[in-house]
């Protein structure tokens, strides 16, 4: 359920003193485009589910995981008879800092489907802790944020893991695939935090110590998007917040999310949230 939604910003009802929120939701309803600050997960335990996410839509199956980055805009529909399915919301500024989980939810991001087809070697182990994370919640043990958080964090070390050893990201095997698979998670983390600033492919290949032809190779290996996409990805999920504050003009979004014109910042930001600045603001402000 969505219990406060502002145009299309729905600030999510924790639960009392934590920062996380789950619910067995088996209501036949959709839910309009929204987005949130908190990382959201979702199974289907009873019946199918669907969702759309930047204009994507996918099916889900009984069992099927779907994550949903902070930010995103996205929309929900329940199948026409009963179901029930998980949906965990976790507010994941718990987990910032940690090395290399903002770079793990960026490169997920706007989304990610777990099915025991694409992930078949750690799938079960991510269903169960799916479940187990439900047991925990319900279950209101002390320490159970706690508990609940070291499962997310397991999830997403499972998946990172498995996204970043896969033998086709490099041409490299043994300690030179390591070597660069640590090397390149770094420089994801560090344009993340960095997003903002004026960040050019030389400069980061230079950091990086590749040419910037070999750098934007191997960049795009690794993240399955181009340096500068990625950047402006990051700088867009900056300016989504901005926009909630009135005050700020849309130009003013755009030059403090580091992107130097307004108009490359409106086409960039259409192309991946779907909606002009514009329309996203006067959405949110419904």
């Amino acid at each position: 359920m969505i219990e406060n939604l502002k145009g299309v910003y729905e600030t999510v009802n924790f639960k009392k003193d934590t920062n996380i929120r789950l619910y067995l939701n088996s209501e036949i309803e959709d839910y309009p485009p929204h987005w949130h600050t908190p990382i959201e997960f979702v199974m289907p335990l009873e019946n199918e589910y669907f969702a759309e996410c930047v204009q994507e839509k996918v099916s889900l199956r009984v069992g099927d995981i779907l994550i949903i980055a902070p930010g995103c805009l996205h929309s929900l529909y329940s199948p026409k008879g009963p179901g029930k399915r998980i949906i965990f919301q976790a507010d994941p500024s718990v987990l910032r800092g940690m090395k290399e989980i903002d770079t793990v939810i960026s490169i997920l991001s706007p989304m990610y489907i777990i099915t025991p087809e694409d992930l078949p070697e750690i799938y079960d182990e991510l269903k169960e802790i799916m479940l187990s994370i439900k047991d925990e919640y319900e279950k209101n043990a002390s320490l159970s944020e706690a508990a609940i958080y070291s499962k997310v964090l397991q999830m997403l070390v499972l998946i990172g893991r498995k996204f970043t050893n896969e033998a086709p990201k490099f041409a490299h095997t043994g300690n030179k695939h390591q070597e660069y698979t640590e090397k390149f998670m770094r420089i994801c983390d560090y344009i993340s935090m960095h997003c903002t600033e004026d960040l050019t492919l030389e400069a980061i290949a230079d950091m990086a110590g590749f040419s910037k032809y070999h750098f934007s190779r191997l960049f795009k290996q690794f993240t399955n998007v181009s340096f500068y996409q990625y950047l402006s990805q990051n700088r867009i999920y900056n300016a989504e917040k901005l926009l909630a504050i009135p005050e700020y003009s849309i130009t003013a979004v755009a030059y403090n999310s580091g992107f130097t014109s307004l108009s490359s910042f409106i086409r960039m930001f259409k192309i991946v949230k779907g909606v002009t600045p514009s329309e996203f603001r006067s959405m949110y402000r419904k």
